[in-house]
């Protein structure tokens, strides 16, 4: 699914951000990419769907060669990886329904199939009867489904949550956590690039850390679940 060997990444002005990295992910993994600010791992994620370009190194996602592919290609490595962000990137202006079929009518889907497939992500989201409303009607928490959905609507193989419960309450983000968990059974490759170490240092999934640009561990553990525990108010493994 996704490899990288040596991989490096050199901003102007001489700033690396990776240095020689070399990992590989599988089908259906769920993988935790950890690292304090600047350590480098927005920049890994950037070049997972080429929004940045590697310096050095070889890299494969989806199939492509992401050093050798084509500006015309890039749409369509894009299509198979669905992207989730802190700050959800909802247009205010239209409605929950909207938003998540904005993200099929920009590819060509058939008008047709818009409906169905905006509401069997809605549904997959648990938010079917919120279509109608507007993202500044929404709790932070509903916004960030309707994000969710706009990412997954698309059927993607791989999808990449960038920090997704920053914004969150505990018990909120422990929810959100939970609906990735059962996208991930689904079979969807999931990365989530988080300095959240509540929840990493309590989870059995993969876990990779970068620091200063250089992958520092790389554990890889049994699936497991989470829990939210009141009287501690901390995450428990369950």
């Amino acid at each position: 699914m996704i490899k990288m060997e040596n991989v490096g990444k050199t901003y102007p002005k001489g700033v690396k951000a990776l240095r020689d990295m070399s990992v590989s992910i599988e089908d259906g993994e769920f993988v935790y990419v950890i690292g304090a600010s600047g350590s480098g791992k927005s920049t890994f994620a950037k070049l997972l769907i080429r929004e940045e370009k590697m310096t050095k190194g070889k890299m494969t996602v989806c199939g492509y060669d992401l050093a050798k592919i084509k500006n015309k290609d890039i749409p369509k490595l894009r299509r198979q990886i669905g992207v989730v962000f802190q700050d959800y990137r909802l247009l205010e202006s239209r409605t929950v329904f909207e938003n998540i079929a904005y993200a099929l009518e920009v590819i060509g889907t058939n008008p047709e199939d818009i409906k169905p497939r905006v509401m069997e992500a809605l549904i997959q989201v648990e938010l079917e009867d919120k279509a109608d409303h507007k993202p500044t009607e929404l709790s932070g928490g509903e916004q960030q489904r309707v994000g969710i959905a706009r990412a997954i609507v698309n059927n993607p193989k791989v999808l990449i949550a960038d920090e997704p419960t920053g914004n969150l309450d505990p018990k909120t983000a422990l929810d959100i956590m939970r609906l990735f968990y059962r996208i991930n059974l689904t079979g969807t490759t999931i990365i989530m690039v988080t300095h959240n170490r509540s929840i990493v240092t309590k989870v059995h999934n993969r876990v990779i850390e970068i620091k200063n640009g250089t992958l520092v561990g790389d554990k890889c553990k049994d699936n497991g679940s989470l829990e939210y525990d009141y009287s501690s108010g901390d995450y428990i493994l369950i």
